[in-house]
């Protein structure tokens, strides 16, 4: 199994809070390009797939922009954009509030309901490979030690 010593070809930390940051980023950015690599062939990038996975949940019920920023992964992402890319790909709606005409509510689409559960199980997938060399009380101990370092 490669340390992240070798992953990035750097011998030694500062601290051993310093390994763990460096590894925490780098391991981030490979699970995002995995789940990326899955996502291509349904041509979303993982905000978009975000935000559909966002409308799935909500069973029907419309979502603001304000909603979905608040609500999904990468914060720094441009909400109201990704919208109009799955607009475009005909997977999500905007529609006037009928109680608040300033207000646009955003629902899935057929297409996105479709696109999304395919686009799930290929996520899925990449994440069982990922996942594969913890076990489940492993992958426990890991999310609480993540929990716990955002406090």
């Amino acid at each position: 199994m490669p340390t992240i010593e070798d992953a990035i070809q750097q011998p030694t930390f500062k601290t051993a809070a310093h390994r763990a940051q460096v590894n925490t980023i780098f391991t981030a950015a490979w699970l995002n390009q995995l789940t990326g690599r899955a996502l291509k062939p349904f041509g979303l990038s993982l905000q978009q797939f975000n935000i559909l996975r966002i409308l799935r949940g909500r069973a029907g019920k419309p979502a603001t922009v304000k909603l979905l920023t608040e609500r999904m992964i990468d914060k720094m992402s441009n909400a109201s954009r990704l919208v109009d890319k799955l607009k475009e790909k005909g997977f999500v709606e905007r529609r006037e509030c009928p109680s608040d005409r300033r207000r646009v509510d955003i629902l899935i689409t057929d297409a996105g309901l479709d696109m999304i559960e395919r686009a799930s199980e290929a996520v899925e997938a990449s994440r069982e490979l990922a996942f594969s060399q913890l076990t489940d009380e492993e992958a426990v101990t890991l999310s609480k030690l993540l929990d716990k370092l955002r406090g």
